[in-house]
Order: C-alpha cells, then sequence, then structure tokens
C-alpha cells in the first residue's frame, strides 16, 4: 500500500546480478567463483533440476509446522547459515552483521574458520542463538586445540571439520586477478585474536632471516614497490590487533599472514587423527565434505556424530559428483545413525525442501546470503534468509504437508528435464 519494495531481490539470480553490480572484480570472483570451468557449480544446480515436487490436495494445511531438532536443539526450519570466509570484501560489518541477521531468525550460524570478525565478538552479538564453529585442520596442533577450546566457550554447539579443502582448489577467476584474500590479511581474524597463533606469529617476526644463496642478486631484482604492494601492506596492518600507526613499522602484521599461509590447513590428515580431535572436545563433531557412502560409514564407525554432503560450493574438485546427487547415497550408507546435512547449489526454500525429502536433516545456505550481505549488511542477510524461510513453509504447505517429518522421496518424482515454455 505505501509501494514499499524489497532492498534485496527475492529470487537468487536477481540477488547475484544486484551483488555483482555493487561489488568490485575481487570481491565478487571470490564468492561467485568455482573450481576450475565450474562444471561442479554447474552439476550442484542441474541436480536440483532433475527432481520435481509432486503436489497433493484437499488436505488441511492451515496449520504446519517447519521445526526441526538438532543435537537436542529445535531448530525453527532445516537450514542453517552455513561458512563463508572473507566477508570483509562484500560487507565492512562481516560476520558480525550475519551473526545479528542469523541470531534475529533464530537461525543457527556456522562461524567460518576464515572469518573477518573473531568468534567471541560474533557469540556477544548473538546471545543464546545456536552457533556452530567451522574448523580447518592446521599443522599445528597446539593452534587447533586452541580453536576447539574457544569455540566451545563461546557457546558452539558443534564443530565442522571441513575436511574438502585441505589445499585450496584451482580457482581461475582467483588466479586470473592475482587474488587470495589472506594473502592480503584478510579473513584471518579467528587466528589473530588467538592467543597460540599471535605466539607463533611472534616467534617468527623475531627469528633471523635465513640467508640463502645468491640473495643479494635477489634483492637487486626485486620489483620496485606499487600502489597495489602499499595498500596490501596497509590490509596487513588493519588485520593485525593495535594501532595501525603501530602495525605499519611492525613486522608483525606480515609474519601474521605469513604464518597463516604456513600452517592454515593439513593434507596429511586421515582417519586417525580423529580419536585425537574427539579426545579433545565435548562438542559434536560434524565432518563436512563427505560425498561417498563408505567414507559416511567410516565416518560414524570413527565417533563422527553426523556429516554434511558438500562440494564446497563447487569451489574446490571441478567435475566432482554434484552434492544433491550424492545425497541419496550417504543417507543410506547412514540410516537412522547420525543426522546427515548438505550444501552446496541450495538457492531457495524449494530447494531445501526438495534435499530434506532426498534425506538431508537439514541445509546449509552460502552464497545467497553473502550477496544479501553485500546489497544491505544485517538488513540484507535478514531478508534473503526470511525469503527461503518463508517459501520453504509456502512450499510445504503447497504440497499438501504440514511438518517436515512428513518429506520423503515419495513426494517428488525424477525428470530428466525442465520443459522451456515457448508461448502463453
Amino acid at each position: 500500500m505505501y509501494g514499499r519494495l524489497p532492498r534485496v531481490p527475492t529470487v537468487f539470480g536477481g540477488l547475484q546480478r544486484a551483488a555483482r553490480r555493487r561489488l568490485d572484480a575481487r570481491a565478487y570472483a571470490y564468492v561467485a567463483g568455482g573450481a576450475g570451468e565450474e562444471a561442479t557449480q554447474r552439476a550442484n544446480r542441474a541436480a536440483f533440476d532433475r527432481w520435481a515436487i509432486v503436489p497433493r490436495v484437499l488436505r488441511d494445511v492451515s496449520v504446519r509446522d517447519t521445526s526441526v531438532e538438532l543435537f537436542g536443539r529445535r531448530l525453527p526450519a532445516p537450514v542453517l547459515l552455513g561458512p563463508v570466509g572473507a566477508l570483509e570484501l562484500v560487507h565492512p560489518e562481516a560476520d558480525l552483521a550475519v551473526a545479528r541477521a542469523a541470531a534475529g531468525l533464530g537461525v543457527p550460524m556456522v562461524f567460518s574458520n576464515q572469518a573477518s570478525v573473531p568468534m567471541e565478538t560474533c557469540a556477544d552479538a548473538m546471545g543464546d542463538s545456536p552457533r556452530w564453529f567451522q574448523m580447518y585442520w592446521s599443522t599445528s596442533d597446539e593452534l587447533v586445540e586452541s580453536l576447539v577450546g574457544r569455540a566451545e566457550a563461546s557457546g558452539c554447539e558443534a564443530l565442522v571439520v571441513t575436511l574438502d579443502t585441505t589445499m585450496l582448489g584451482w580457482r581461475p577467476r582467483d588466479l586470473d586477478l592475482g587474488h587470495l584474500p589472506f594473502a592480503l590479511g584478510k579473513g584471518i581474524a579467528q587466528y589473530t585474536s588467538d592467543p597460540v597463533f599471535r605466539r607463533l606469529v611472534e616467534a617468527r617476526a623475531e627469528a633471523p632471516a635465513p640467508v640463502q644463496p645468491g640473495a643479494s642478486a635477489e634483492r637487486d631484482r626485486q620489483p620496485r614497490p606499487t600502489l597495489a604492494a602499499v595498500r596490501a601492506l596497509v590490509g596487513m596492518a588493519r588485520a593485525w590487533p593495535g594501532p595501525l600507526l603501530e602495525n605499519l613499522r611492525s613486522p608483525l602484521p606480515r609474519a601474521a599472514v605469513e604464518t597463516f599461509l604456513s600452517i592454515y590447513s593439513r593434507p596429511s590428515i586421515t582417519w586417525a587423527d580423529l580419536a585425537w580431535l574427539r579426545s579433545r572436545t565435548r562438542l559434536p563433531i560434524v565432518l563436512k565434505g563427505v560425498l561417498h557412502p563408505d567414507d559416511a560409514r567410516r565416518a560414524l564407525d570413527e565417533g563422527v556424530d553426523g556429516v554434511v554432503v558438500s562440494t564446497h560450493g563447487g569451489r574446490q574438485v571441478d567435475r566432482s559428483i554434484a552434492a544433491l546427487d550424492a545425497l541419496p547415497g550417504v543417507v543410506a550408507a547412514i540410516g537412522d545413525r547420525a543426522p546427515v546435512l548438505l550444501d552446496s547449489g541450495v538457492r531457495s526454500g524449494a530447494d531445501a525442501l526438495v534435499a530434506v525429502a532426498l534425506g538431508a536433516r537439514a541445509v546449509l545456505l552460502g552464497r545467497p546470503f553473502a550477496w544479501g550481505l553485500a546489497l544491505a549488511g544485517e538488513e540484507g542477510v535478514q531478508q534473503v534468509v526470511s525469503d527461503v524461510l518463508g517459501e520453504f513453509d509456502l512450499t510445504l504447505g503447497l504440497a499438501g504437508l504440514t511438518s517436515v517429518s512428513e518429506l520423503s522421496p515419495e513426494i517428488l518424482r525424477r525428470v530428466d528435464r525442465w520443459d522451456t515454455p515457448t508461448g502463453g
């Protein structure tokens, strides 16, 4: 009646296009990009297009219950906000704006290991609202133990161990722009706020630089400082706690970036390492990046409490199996032993309903809320997530169902393709 329009588009395509107009090339590429030719990203969406909902009619759907239970917590809907790193690229309030939006809706937020705001700051903003912590397994066990302890102290209710990023994937969009946010000090706030990491940085900064043969000649060949290099140094200085001018004169900010790049992830982790982690936390452990049924079975045999079927949003392995295609096999392998979650390719409430019907306990939302953050900060995140929750509720009722427990593969039909209308 008052002629007000939504601040952000309500359909993913429009949301992404609007965010692209708002962001600079590097920020957009980092969030939008995938591995290689981005075949996995396309496969994640194509997998959803192979399923159709078959609505039923003349059922009383006037009262609906979209809630689900995860690890003893009743959630308003089977939707969590997944971990997205380096959110300062898209909005200055970054993770803090997301935390506030999540808390306002009662939706769990998974704190990113590569956050731009420390987990304690986000936890303080969330009150009693649910949150989890995503963990990349560092080469420093002491750092891993410190991060886990901080997650527990911050009220996190589960630990999400990300397994598909023990090495960064081949990401041409970022490579073509010469961009890695972590090398500029972005997305490392969980580290610079950690006492163990800070001690490692200080030790690195104090250690004498090794003298290499031909070092003098190499210095002579170094390129002259550029504006981009100066900006990078300023960015590193801003990332390190303390006054900017003091940090600009200190070796610590650059040492922090170098330390992070040297220890951030451990490609050598194996199943044997899970027992060490299990002995050091009381939190439920969820393995993220599981796509093979045998890995799902092994995870539970090793004492894990749940899995996330995920391709890391198509950012790690090009031409991987789509997450939704892998979901039924993982669900069949695990049965009722533990919850199975899904991310990668989820764009709407209808997508969430399809995934839950195929056996997921809940889905993790990623890029959609990041685009909302880019467009309108906390309000943009809240609208995007509210749109997904609202569409999920409506789709549930319009399918003739009144609760999440009624969702099953029986409400779906497999389709070869969606026909494009030619008229009318």
